[in-house]
């Protein structure tokens, strides 16, 4: 066991000392990497902890109580990754890097009663490490998990509205360059247009793997599980903040979104809006050349 994992655990075991003390706190889980087998924690991860407590806005209206786990030298309350919940992010002594879900003990009598969600099925399938469980509750909860449901393929519909987004933003890209809004066309091309090469990206491993083949979520492990072609190519088309990288970025991006949903389209048999890309490709190349 290596320094940074005796770290976490010894903060695993102040917390589960302290919750234990609190009647508020009713159960509490590791979830994560911190609790999985499948691409488990290395030295760089995080500690995610899910609280289920009677009164949630005593711990994230006030951030006093996380000293009874170490010495915090940052916190601050954000939104839960499914934007569900709220989390109090904390970096404490060491760079220990902790994430604190914070929700009701009434969500656990709730999903007693009506199951687990699917979001939250999913995350307690790839692994969970139960702290504390008060009421028991959790046992019979992971007991009762529905089935996974299988990947659904993307429809026509849903394919061409991907593709046409993509390609409608091009544009928008090369305009806001010609306009010399360097950070909205350098955010679209770095952020907005990624999300949507993402879930192509992701359809294209699926469709090529098999759709129950694992693309975890929010790129998470791309570099594992995405075609190495697409990899190797990412880098190229994100943008230093610079207008003539931007315009190299974009191209860069086209052409490498173009040849991934060529092929995925072909493996789902479906149909590619060629006159969108040309006309689209077209529109960018003038504006290029203008500016």
């Amino acid at each position: 066991m290596n320094e940074i994992t005796q770290a976490y655990d010894a903060l695993i075991a102040r917390f589960v000392q302290w919750a234990q003390a609190e009647e508020d706190i009713r159960a509490a889980i590791v979830v994560g990497s911190r609790a999985r087998a499948d691409q488990p924690a290395d030295e760089w991860s995080d500690l995610d902890v899910t609280m289920f407590v009677r009164d949630p806005e005593r711990y994230l209206s006030s951030s006093d109580w996380v000293q009874a786990m170490g010495h915090p030298w940052v916190a601050f309350v954000e939104r839960t990754a499914d934007g569900l919940g709220r989390e109090r992010r904390v970096l404490f002594e060491g760079g220990l890097d902790v994430d604190l879900a914070i929700y009701p003990a009434s969500l656990l009598d709730q999903m007693s009663k009506t199951g687990v969600s699917a979001d939250a099925a999913a995350t307690i399938r790839r692994g969970v490490r139960v702290l504390l469980d008060k009421d028991r509750l959790l046992e019979p909860l992971q007991a009762s998990l529905p089935e996974p449901q299988p990947y659904r393929p993307p429809s026509q519909v849903e394919f061409l509205e991907l593709v046409n987004d993509f390609w409608y933003h091009t544009v928008w890209t090369a305009k806001k360059l010609r306009r010399g809004e360097l950070w909205t066309a350098k955010s679209c091309n770095d952020n907005y247009m990624k999300w949507r090469l993402l879930q192509l990206v992701e359809w294209h491993a699926r469709a090529t793997k098999g759709w129950d083949y694992d693309t975890w979520h929010s790129g998470r492990f791309l570099e594992k599980w995405a075609d190495p072609r697409i990899v190797k190519q990412l880098g190229a088309t994100f943008a230093h903040y610079e207008e003539s990288d931007v315009w190299r970025a974009l191209w860069a991006g086209m052409d490498l979104f173009r040849w991934v949903a060529i092929e995925t389209a072909s493996r789902l048999g479906y149909e590619y809006p060629t006159p969108a890309d040309e006309y689209s490709t077209g529109l960018v190349k003038t504006l290029a050349e203008k500016s």
